[in-house]
């Protein structure tokens, strides 16, 4: 497995992946595993680039090879988070909804909370349904720094338009 780190306004990400395909983002402060090699060749350096954009407000959607890993489940659940419209949120019950098990938020939620790939597939989007911030690998702080960034980029777009 290759990666390479990359600066964005929340901090070092290291991407992680093959010649085919992105396998992981960690948030700072992540580690490569031991028998990784850094290299920005391939589906890494295009993430690089593409997460680059998304952070400078240039892009609202990702266009990567993913190979996150997880089971059918989890990776139903991933799937169904790349749906949530770029500056939308959602719930777990929502998303549960949309899984098809209305009554499996908790573990929707456990789910999400294991995705591989976050930003990319946006788990940053599921919210309480009160409308609270919940738990995020990255910190409650990052949510709603990504929230606020994908917020002030409509309200910027509407403005274009």
């Amino acid at each position: 497995m290759n990666y390479c780190y990359v600066d964005t306004s929340i901090g070092k990400l290291l991407i992680a992946g093959d010649h085919e395909a992105v396998h992981q983002i960690r948030f700072a402060p992540a580690a490569p595993e031991h028998t990784w090699i850094e290299s920005t060749t391939g589906p890494i350096q295009e993430a690089a680039r593409q997460l680059k954009e998304y952070f400078a407000g240039r892009r609202t959607d990702f266009d990567l090879p993913l190979a996150p890993q997880g089971t059918g489940f989890q990776k139903t659940v991933w799937q169904h988070l790349r749906d949530i419209p770029y500056g939308e949120t959602i719930s777990y019950g929502e998303l549960a909804r949309r899984v098809g098990n209305p009554k499996a938020s908790r573990a929707v939620g456990a789910a999400n909370g294991q995705n591989p790939i976050p930003i990319v597939i946006p788990c940053h989007r599921v919210i309480g349904s009160n409308g609270k911030m919940t738990g995020f690998g990255g910190g409650i702080p990052v949510k709603e720094a990504l929230l606020a960034l994908e917020s002030k980029q409509q309200v910027l777009s509407a403005f274009t338009a």
